[in-house]
């Protein structure tokens, strides 16, 4: 299929403004894309008509323009994280036959909205849809670790630690210290403290704009996994979780995290 040069020349003046070079004059534009100045001028006063250029009355350079924004949002906001995430974790569990779920965080709750059976580790108690306890489950325990210090103390002074196993946690103090540890490792496990024989760990995907929008989490059996093999497989999914992010927009050079 022919390229149009036209339009190939317009997206190449698009690309040459980043953070580094916000403006530019049309003569810099000119240089680095070794076109006439009349060629430029005609191209720029194109992307400027339609919004996607625009120039600084002052100085006269030129600048992307703010329809740009409005064209990204629309994308970001066509991105349904379930589409986008399934195929990764399809792939994760044909490699390592466990089964991995995909949650987002709703009020007080975690919410299942994706799972992928494994063979080797049929898991019961989850179904998209269902929800789960923050304290007992390593979704939960990553999702709360990524919200902002005022989301937490506000959720605590309403939340009840339910034991659902006897190796769930039961206070706050007991939670703070967990998600410490969570912050630190960069992933969340739950040790039979969901249901007795099952243990899961669970990392953060992040979108474009560096917040943890959901949580991928591995689930196995403690009698077909060791410590070893699921140290294993938390590696392994946070390459799968790093992959996701990066579909969201996610630059890995960001640190916000909330």
């Amino acid at each position: 299929m022919p390229i149009i040069q036209a339009v190939e020349r317009a997206l190449l003046i698009l690309d040459l403004f980043d953070e580094r070079t916000p403006e530019l004059k049309i003569t810099e534009i000119g240089a680095r894309m070794g076109l006439h100045k009349s060629t430029v001028h005609s191209l720029v006063r194109t992307l400027q008509a339609r919004g996607y250029m625009e120039q600084d009355a002052d100085s006269g350079k030129y600048r992307l323009g703010l329809r740009l924004i409005e064209k990204g949002q629309q994308v970001l906001q066509s991105m349904d994280i379930r589409q986008v995430a399934k195929p990764s974790l399809e792939q994760f569990t044909q490699r390592t036959g466990q089964t991995t779920h995909l949650v987002i965080l709703d009020g007080d709750e975690g919410v299942y909205i994706d799972k992928v059976e494994g063979e080797l580790a049929p898991i019961r108690y989850s179904r998209v849809g269902r929800r789960v306890m923050l304290h007992t489950s390593s979704v939960g325990k990553l999702l709360s670790a990524y919200q902002p210090d005022a989301w937490l103390d506000g959720l605590l002074k309403r939340y009840e630690f339910v034991r659902l196993t006897a190796k769930s946690i039961t206070d706050a103090v007991e939670f703070r210290r967990e998600l410490e540890l969570v912050r630190e490792c960069g992933y969340a496990v739950d040790n039979e403290e969901n249901e007795i024989g099952v243990r899961c760990a669970a990392v953060p995907v992040f979108d474009h704009r560096g917040h943890t929008s959901a949580a991928i989490s591995v689930s196995t059996l403690r009698s077909r996994v060791d410590d070893r093999g699921l140290e294993n497989l938390i590696a392994e999914l946070q390459q799968t979780a790093a992959e996701v992010s990066r579909r969201l927009g996610y630059n890995l050079g960001d640190k916000t995290h909330l």
